[in-house]
């Protein structure tokens, strides 16, 4: 590491492989336990497996959070790759205890630690780690690290189509009569991230698979200042065709600076279902 300022980061982040090598960034991993077993998210079961099991099976799946030591070997590893201070960005803190896993490692850290609640999860935590990872690679130090990570969380713009209700209720996370309505009406719901708060808001749900692409499409646009250069994943829960399908659209339409398709992490997946597809990004 030739880097003072060591980038870590949970494994909800749904970086590309490839990205997460080439801007040196330390993935820490969250927990997916099934029917008993445990699994590493992004280690010890792929994302098509798991979704292919969850689309399949009676069964519900639960998260777990990662261990504070797993944070720490993180900072340790940084100091002994000669870091300085370590910039960790982690899945919203109302979403997760993630972020207090690393604040307890932090004690113990032998470099100084700076933990950002990225208040968001997949991609609209990524992006922000990736905004700070090129801000380091510009030269820039801590603070301008931070400065890249808060501009992009501030502008993002991210939605995502259920294709049922169903997994949210069996976590619990809607009440009993939502779970009703869906199993009467066959609604797909549109939710959508605030990144003011970090917590998931609702939008108007859709009768039909094609009408609700359509207007997660029209609403992920509304939020977002096409004028500028755009950042965008399009994210899917092993529904690969739709994304590849929503991708050509985006890029017939409004020619982004980037954009790629990333399937959503199990950690993720495990509450919204086979099927989900989302537009995840910011203008700028």
């Amino acid at each position: 590491m030739t880097q003072k300022i060591a980038l870590v980061t949970d494994s909800t982040c749904d970086i590309p492989a490839e990205w997460v090598k080439q801007y040196d960034i330390q993935v820490v991993p969250l927990t997916i336990i099934m029917k008993g077993e445990t699994f590493t998210d992004g280690v010890d079961i792929t994302p098509v497996e798991f979704y292919e099991r969850l689309a399949a099976e009676k069964l519900h799946p639960t998260t777990s959070q990662p261990a504070p030591r797993l944070f720490l070997d993180a900072y340790q590893k940084a100091a002994r790759e000669g870091a300085e201070q370590v910039l960790v960005i982690t899945i919203s803190s109302a979403m997760s205890g993630t972020i207090e896993s690393a604040r307890q490692a932090a004690v113990e850290s032998p470099i100084p630690v700076q933990i950002w609640d990225g208040k968001s999860n997949s991609m609209g935590i990524g992006w922000q780690v990736i905004a700070a990872a090129r801000a380091r690679e510009a030269g820039g130090g801590l603070s301008e690290m931070l400065t890249a990570a808060e501009k992009v969380q501030k502008s993002m713009s991210y939605y995502i189509s259920l294709d049922t209700i169903e997994y949210l209720a069996r976590g619990g996370r809607i009440a009993e009569a939502a779970r009703f309505l869906n199993s009467l009406l066959h609604i797909k719901p549109l939710i959508y991230v605030k990144h003011d708060s970090g917590t998931v808001g609702a939008a108007f749900p859709s009768r039909s698979r094609k009408a609700a692409i359509e207007d997660l499409y029209k609403e992920f646009f509304r939020k977002v200042d096409t004028s500028l250069p755009l950042h965008i994943t399009v994210l899917h829960n092993n529904a690969l065709p739709e994304a590849r399908e929503l991708m050509d659209r985006v890029i017939r339409d409004f020619s982004p600076k980037e954009i790629f398709i990333s399937i959503v992490s199990p950690v993720l997946g495990v509450h919204t279902g086979p099927k989900a597809i989302a537009l995840c990004g910011y203008a700028g």
